[in-house]
């Protein structure tokens, strides 16, 4: 495989048409006193699109994320864009940074210094990480997969070859949403190169029924029982995007591939209902960069397609992680894993829980979750390791 180096332009033609699509569209009524019952409010979606046509400067966020080396390759047959980010420490290990569904690189803009370089962020060196940040294959500058069968596992063996042409034999992963699911199937198929992964969601862990809470006690009962209650809350109302998605992406494409309003509301609101649903607590600005990253590849109808592309289907089974594992916890997320449930699958070796930050930590609590993967990478030993062979960013 051969990197190619990129830089984002988006044409000023693209700008212009969404500023004119924003200006014409067309919106819909809302009942009186339902809030964010029934979905996204008219007046906030409204307010935050006049934001995103008169206020917001892309081209500022364009510049922001170059200023990291940014690449293209071709692997399996789809074209996969990532940063690639090396520490000046000579021994920081290399690790994947993966987002999920609706998220994007732009999670991760502002924790990439501080992992990469922790002694000009006031940071112990002896912690630092060389990072690689992956487009998800559908998703953002990668661009749409040409074929619809890009899950998880066929996700995670296209980041092991990436991670290989990249010269790292070894290499630790760290993931949300979707990016937690690549990372353990990373850690499920090629073990032996997984130094250990960490993860803000652990689906496995997560208690579906009274019975998963059966042996629990004290503290963990209790956390058991709040667990399973929003479990159970999200479930009847907070999962509709996900079997329109897993079903009939197709037909929600043409919606959100023409319309930016009907774009915009479909990722806002998810940002605030993954997390605290009674406040924003990501800057508006990174928002509105994750959903132009959206529209302006056009990435709406490929990105929902991963749902559809999960094989084992919702609520199977999970194969054994052998590998090391980190877990953080952050109170607002969706669903709240309990250790001792992860235990039966995993090999947890850390297991830390949060008092803020909830589906989007980097951008929610990012001091929080790089103290965390400074801790967990630090406590497996790999800083001194001698562990990688790697290639200077190319």
């Amino acid at each position: 495989m051969t990197s190619t180096p990129f830089r984002i332009d988006v044409p000023q033609s693209d700008l212009d048409d969404l500023r004119t699509r924003l200006a014409n569209t067309r919106w819909p009524d809302q009942p009186e006193d339902t809030g964010w019952r029934l979905g996204a409010p008219v007046g906030y979606v409204r307010e935050l699109a006049e934001y995103w046509r008169t206020g917001f400067d892309w081209r500022a966020q364009e510049e922001r994320i170059n200023a990291f080396p940014q690449f293209t390759t071709t692997i399996d047959g789809t074209n996969v864009h990532f940063l690639h980010v090396v520490s000046p420490e000579p021994e920081a290990p290399p690790v994947l940074l993966m987002h999920g569904w609706p998220g994007s690189i732009v999670e991760f803009l502002d924790v990439i210094g501080p992992l990469t370089d922790p002694r000009a962020y006031g940071g112990d060196p002896a912690s630092a990480l060389t990072v690689v940040v992956p487009s998800l294959p559908g998703y953002g500058f990668s661009g749409p997969t040409p074929t619809p069968d890009w899950g998880p596992d066929r996700i995670a063996r296209a980041f092991a070859a990436l991670m290989t042409d990249l010269g790292y034999e070894q290499f630790g992963a760290h993931g949300g949403d979707w990016g937690a699911m690549i990372a353990r199937e990373l850690a499920v198929q090629f073990p032996e190169r997984l130094l250990g992964i960490h993860v803000t969601m652990l689906a496995s862990a997560v208690p579906r029924t009274p019975a998963d809470l059966e042996g629990l006690s004290g503290a963990e009962l209790a956390a058991g029982q709040r667990a399973l209650e929003k479990g159970q809350a999200f479930s009847v109302s907070g999962t509709g995007y996900a079997m329109i998605q897993s079903t009939k992406p197709q037909t929600l494409a043409y919606g959100l591939h023409d319309s930016p309003a009907g774009q915009l509301a479909w990722i806002a609101e998810k940002f605030r209902s993954f997390s605290n649903t009674t406040e924003d607590l990501i800057d508006r600005d990174d928002l509105l960069a994750d959903v132009s990253i959206y529209w302006f590849t056009g990435t709406a109808n490929s990105s929902a397609r991963l749902y559809a592309a999960l094989t084992t289907g919702w609520g199977a089974p999970v194969p054994l992680n052998p590998v090391p594992t980190g877990v953080a916890v952050f109170p607002d997320d969706i669903g709240l894993p309990i250790r001792t449930l992860g235990e039966r699958t995993d090999k947890i070796i850390r297991w830390t829980e949060f008092p803020r930050g909830g589906h989007f930590p980097a951008l929610e609590e990012p001091d929080a979750l790089i103290g965390d993967l400074r801790a967990f990478f630090t406590e497996l030993g790999c800083i001194r390791a001698g562990h990688t062979s790697r290639e200077e960013s190319r």
